[in-house]
């Protein structure tokens, strides 16, 4: 499949720092974005070392270099997913052992959502609130499950999807990379088709944006990097409260 691709992140318009991520890996049509947390605590330190571990580790010849792999393959997961999310349980460990190492660096952690696309088959693996989406057909879906205290209210009938908008509670995550010296990260596979769209964004895009505002931009802009390019202005017109970052990826056919 011949992919065509846009990425794009900001500091937004209240922020003094981009905590965020991007790492787009054309060569191996390898997608990663991480949402750094921690301010002070140097949540740049944490999302940087999140992407570059995962880059390495899916990049790397053999896992040789990487011996310690946290979990036995899911046999339901192609050879590329379980690979993914070891990356993932790899990079928690590094953030982790970053932060006990070093004291200006505590109390930082991060999300995490890569895809990884081997023909037609997309090996999606995340932690947190950074999320992935599917446009096809006109319609917008979200492939991602928040991993937020909000969203596990809604997922158990606690309060109502409307209710969680409006939430003081939506930035309180219950699973993070790094805040514990184990995490296990959610993997799904779907199978794309020509003209799919797949995006990865942190959460500055979703609190700012809402998901049709998204699909119209998606829907109307006219190559991947016009669109992560208008998605980002739209978020910061929209107030820019926190760094946003984006990565589009067309399925352009062969």
């Amino acid at each position: 499949m011949r992919l065509e691709i846009g990425f794009n992140t900001d500091i937004g318009r209240v922020r003094t720092n981009n905590e965020d991520a991007c790492r787009v890996m054309s060569e191996l049509s390898l997608f990663i974005i991480s949402d750094g947390m921690g301010g002070e605590a140097h949540g740049e330190v944490a999302s940087a070392i999140a992407g570059d571990t995962i880059a390495a580790y899916c990049s790397a010849s053999s896992e040789d270099s990487f011996p310690w792999t946290q979990s036995q393959p899911r046999p339901d997961l192609s050879e590329n997913t379980n690979r993914l999310a070891d990356a993932v349980r790899v990079a928690n460990l590094r953030i982790y052992e970053a932060a006990l190492a070093d004291q200006e660096l505590r109390g930082m952690g991060a999300t995490v959502v890569a895809a990884w696309l081997e023909g037609a088959r997309l090996s999606l693996v995340y932690v947190g609130d950074s999320r992935a989406y599917l446009l096809r057909e006109g319609a917008l879906k979200q492939l991602t499950s928040d991993h937020t205290l909000v969203a596990e209210q809604v997922r158990r009938g606690i309060i109502k999807p409307e209710e969680a908008q409006s939430s003081k509670m939506q930035n309180v995550l219950i699973r993070a990379l790094g805040v514990q010296e184990n995490t296990e990260p959610d993997a799904i596979e779907c199978a794309m088709l020509n003209n799919d769209i797949v995006l990865l964004c942190t959460d500055g895009l979703t609190r700012m944006v809402e998901d049709s505002e998204i699909a119209n931009v998606l829907l109307e802009s006219s190559d991947a990097q016009t669109s992560a390019d208008n998605l980002v202005a739209l978020a910061n017109q929209h107030g820019g409260q926190d760094n946003v970052s984006v990565i589009v990826v067309r399925i352009a056919g062969a």
